[in-house]
């Protein structure tokens, strides 16, 4: 064999080797992979051959399946439109599903290890069995209410959220974020309008697709005082201790004056703790901050859940995926403590970053005697015929993040808010209800946004409901707009507390 021939063989048998080692590549490695691709046709089509199971929250249906009579059997809907969007999400054909539609995707689906033995039937039946149901813990009239009152703010706000639970359990009431979105356009079987129609929303400039609830972060605003009080409060300061106010302060090394947002709050050299937090006073605790030290503050935000990924679904399972709220550094380039940023950031401002739902976290600690509990969603996942439970919630202490006497203080400074200050637009009558209002700067040229966290107790002194109501750059009133919310909210969740 002469020398070209022998270059060519080997060429050859060099090319067969790698096609050889890529089959095997696949077959071995990435079998699973293209498997169960959501791109595989075949995958799709056995997929829509069984039912989906329905999601579903006080007796009512939120994500249904119906059939169509085509290739694809059944065809996913949800009567409730953008109202539920961001706690069920969506189970697209060529995209990705999203929500509690993702989170139990192989239980709705009928694949899950736990419905094996339908699937074993289905096998000597020549059945399809239906996908399990997943129920929610959600208040049909809480979502409504947090829903609605979002929608139709009196401020304008385009953007913001709500969030809402029982402080005992941690089982979530509501769950909104807005712009929401109507997730039916997303699971049409024509691929090309459910492409079109998630392209228009992830374009959308105010983020339609966000779950600001659980996944934005922002300066919570005056909000943050119950967490330096909280810290205050374990550090020899009582609610009725005095503590410096007046109406301007300038932190050392920083030649920016901090104020109260109004002349006629805290402009006394000193004020008690209460008072401090009734009034919503700036001055007071931006020296309080700055007294207690920026270890004092970072770690108590710390203990309430700041620099913590949270997942709320199953308890201790998977579940929506959470960002994690911030303290940042309150640090000077050179590494020591810079008086000025710990000042800004005791007033919730700085580098100070929170979600609505640790902001529903700080409300629901206090209100529970300082034990916090575990956010959850899913109450409840029923086999198909619904005559077997497979999990069932029961309710699991968080942390501790303070005593129960503190929690007690905080309690009295915070219903003192709605009482005599900032919060009244949050009473309910005949109830305890407490809170805090919170106005944050959102930048130099655009309104700031308004925060309200809350809780009421039922006439039996048991808490009920602890709220956050973010309304994104919302301008003047955007905190008392909130408080009003907030307060419809757990009024709502009063009269129908949902699963727990």
């Amino acid at each position: 064999m002469n020398a070209p021939l022998r270059r060519v063989g080997v060429v050859a048998m060099v090319l067969f080797g790698l096609l050889f080692a890529n089959l095997n590549w696949i077959q071995a490695y990435k079998a699973d992979e293209y498997r169960n691709s959501d791109y595989n046709g075949r995958v799709q089509v056995a997929e829509y051959e069984r039912k989906r199971g329905n999601i579903e929250a006080g007796g009512t249906a939120l994500a249904t399946s119906k059939e169509t009579g085509g290739k694809l059997r059944f065809l996913r809907t949800y009567p409730g439109g953008e109202k539920y969007a961001h706690v069920l999400g969506y189970k697209p054909v060529n995209l990705g599903d999203t929500g509690i539609e993702r989170v139990e995707n192989d239980f709705l689906a009928g694949t899950s290890d736990a419905l094996i033995v339908n699937r074993i039937g289905d096998m000597f039946t020549g059945d399809e069995t239906g996908g399990g149901n997943v129920l929610l813990t959600l208040s049909k009239r809480a979502q409504d209410a947090a829903y609605n009152g979002l929608a139709d703010n009196k401020v304008g706000a385009k953007k913001g959220a709500a969030i809402a639970f029982d402080p005992r359990t941690g089982a979530v009431q509501a769950l909104v974020s807005m712009p929401s979105f109507n997730p039916n356009p997303l699971v049409s079987h024509d691929s090309n309008e459910a492409t079109a129609a998630y392209n228009k929303l992830d374009n959308a400039p105010d983020g339609p697709l966000k779950n600001r609830a659980l996944s934005e972060v922002l300066p919570p605003g005056s909000t943050f005082k119950i967490v330096v009080a909280a810290a205050a409060l374990e550090n020899g300061v009582g609610k009725n201790t005095e503590i410096p106010a007046g109406a301007s302060w300038t932190p050392p090394t920083s030649g920016t004056p901090i104020r109260n947002a109004a002349p006629s709050i805290c402009p006394e050299d000193q004020v008690t703790l209460l008072d401090a937090v009734t009034e919503s006073c700036n001055t007071g605790f931006a020296q309080l901050g700055v007294k207690l030290g920026a270890d004092k503050v970072k770690e108590k935000a710390r203990q309430f859940g700041f620099e913590e990924d949270l997942t709320v679904g199953q308890l201790g399972e998977g579940g929506l995926p959470t960002a994690a709220s911030r303290t940042g550094t309150m640090e000077a380039p050179d590494g020591t403590t810079d008086p000025a940023a710990l000042a800004q950031s005791s007033i919730g401002q700085r580098d100070v970053k929170m979600t609505p739902l640790q902001g529903a976290l700080i409300a629901g600690t206090v209100a529970n005697g300082g034990s916090q509990m575990r956010p959850y969603l899913v109450r409840q996942l029923l086999a198909p015929d619904r005559t077997t439970s497979y999990y069932t919630a029961k309710p699991r202490e968080l942390r501790q993040p303070v005593s129960g006497p503190v929690a007690s203080d905080l309690r009295d400074m915070m219903v003192s808010v709605v009482e005599n200050g900032s919060g009244r637009n949050a009473k309910i009558d005949g109830y305890t209800v407490g809170g805090k209002t919170g106005t944050a700067q959102s930048g130099p040229q655009t309104p700031d946004h308004g925060w309200f966290i809350g809780f009421a107790f039922d006439k039996n002194g048991n808490p009920v409901s602890a709220v956050c109501v973010m309304l994104e750059e919302a301008g003047a009133g955007g905190s008392g707009e909130a408080a009003r919310i907030a307060g419809k909210i757990m009024q709502a969740a009063i009269a129908d507390p949902g699963g727990r």
